[in-house]
């Protein structure tokens, strides 16, 4: 069943049992970088620069929806459930409910974007020499872009999957998630920064005005995307803590007719559960049907809270 678009976005269709959307941005980046790119295959005089251009555009954004598709497959493998993958102005994010419950599951979706960019492009580079003309041009130029796609994508701050990576190292390292999440953050947020300071370095360049426009575009995405982080980091890190076997009493019997839920339920999934059998006691079952305990939204509601603290 196919989940409803987010505002501003169209709906492709849905590949491997995923909806596949795209942000309206992403035609005008397309068109901005056949523009670009066109000059690269000027010195072609068998085909026109910008079909040459809009071939390679495309295979960018196959390799693109490749790169978030690889998170996908992981994140699926740790039975999570994934909504859409969404390819926008810079790139791609894959929607996938609730947390990871570990640093090692959060690393292990996080890195399988950028390895599957570096996959596309030692492959592309591998069969280059077996082509020759444009093909050989345009293959050639994707690899390339995919080398470099997986580079950015290890920087060390969030939202690249770098960060993610990052936040997880340090989270398995204190054991503290949000510790991760801040510090990936600020990381991100000095990427941004530090992206537009060197684009200003090289005004001595002939694309100066174009590469210092590319610059601040990537470098506010950077920064948003890393103040977004900080503002879900308590949250998150709440919200991943709640465990129904630790908030729930067990050996307490519960009230006759009571809600059920699984012993084994934890953070946004048991909200979910809640949410879906409002009630103020629930009766938590262990795999076997036995009764492990009792459940209370008020004790929740109050482990939510002491997370705060």
């Amino acid at each position: 069943m196919s989940t409803t678009p987010h505002p501003g976005t169209w709906r492709l269709g849905r590949l491997v049992g995923v909806d596949v959307l795209i942000k309206p941005s992403l035609l005008l980046m397309g068109v901005a970088l056949v523009y670009l790119f066109s000059s690269r295959f000027d010195d072609r005089t068998d085909s026109n620069p910008y079909v040459l251009a809009t071939a390679f555009v495309l295979g960018l954004y196959v390799s693109v929806l490749i790169h978030e598709l690889a998170h996908v497959a992981v994140a699926r493998g740790f039975r999570m459930r994934v909504h859409s993958v969404t390819l926008h102005l810079l790139g791609g994010e894959t929607l996938i409910e609730g947390e990871s419950r570990k640093a090692s599951q959060e690393l292990a979706i996080s890195i399988a974007g950028p390895l599957s960019s570096l996959a596309i492009g030692l492959a592309c580079f591998a069969i280059e020499p077996a082509l020759s003309g444009t093909s050989a041009d345009v293959v050639y130029a994707i690899a390339q872009l995919n080398i470099l796609v997986a580079i950015f994508n290890m920087l060390p701050g969030l939202p690249l999957d770098g960060g993610r990576v990052f936040r997880a190292i340090i989270w398995q390292v204190t054991g503290r998630e949000e510790a991760g999440i801040r510090i990936a953050a600020w990381l991100g947020r000095f990427t941004a920064v530090a992206i537009v300071a060197y684009a200003f370095t090289r005004s001595d360049e002939p694309s100066f005005e174009i590469d210092v426009v590319i610059a601040v575009i990537v470098g506010w995405y950077l920064w948003q995307g890393a103040g977004d982080a900080l503002s879900n980091a308590g949250r998150s890190a709440r919200i991943n803590a709640l465990d129904a076997r630790v908030i729930g009493f067990p050996g307490a019997t519960p009230p006759p007719n009571a809600e059920q839920l699984s012993a084994n339920l934890h953070g946004a999934e048991l909200l979910k559960a809640m949410a879906a059998r409002p009630a103020e006691a629930y009766a938590l079952i262990e795999q076997d049907g036995t009764v492990y305990g009792v459940l209370t939204a008020r004790a929740v509601d109050e482990a939510y809270r002491a997370g705060r603290r």
